[in-house]
């Protein structure tokens, strides 16, 4: 009877460990991906010369453009959630 026990323990011991060692391997990948993503690339920057106007345009300001933004946003939302585009009201939009 002793004997089943210690398999037993032995086994959830050894599956524990396991996921330990996954959840500690995923964490260090984790950091490493983001220390790679937040190295600079000395990418040269070009300088644009555009007149005031066409900078102002940007799409959240220009009102033809966020209604376009919002009609496609409201179209893969209803798409994904699998009901009509008159069911879906979209109240604000973040940038994120």
């Amino acid at each position: 009877m002793t004997e089943s026990w210690f398999v037993i323990a032995m086994g959830l011991g050894t599956v524990f460990l396991g996921l330990i060692c996954i959840i500690l391997l995923c964490k260090i990948l984790g950091a490493v991906c983001t220390l790679i993503e937040r190295k600079p690339e000395h990418a040269p920057v070009a300088k644009t010369s555009a007149s005031p106007a066409a900078q102002a345009s940007t799409p959240a300001q220009d009102p033809a453009k966020r209604k376009e933004i919002i009609a496609a946003i409201g179209v893969a939302i209803a798409e994904e959630c699998g009901v009509d585009v008159n069911a879906i009201r979209i109240t604000s939009i973040k940038k994120i």
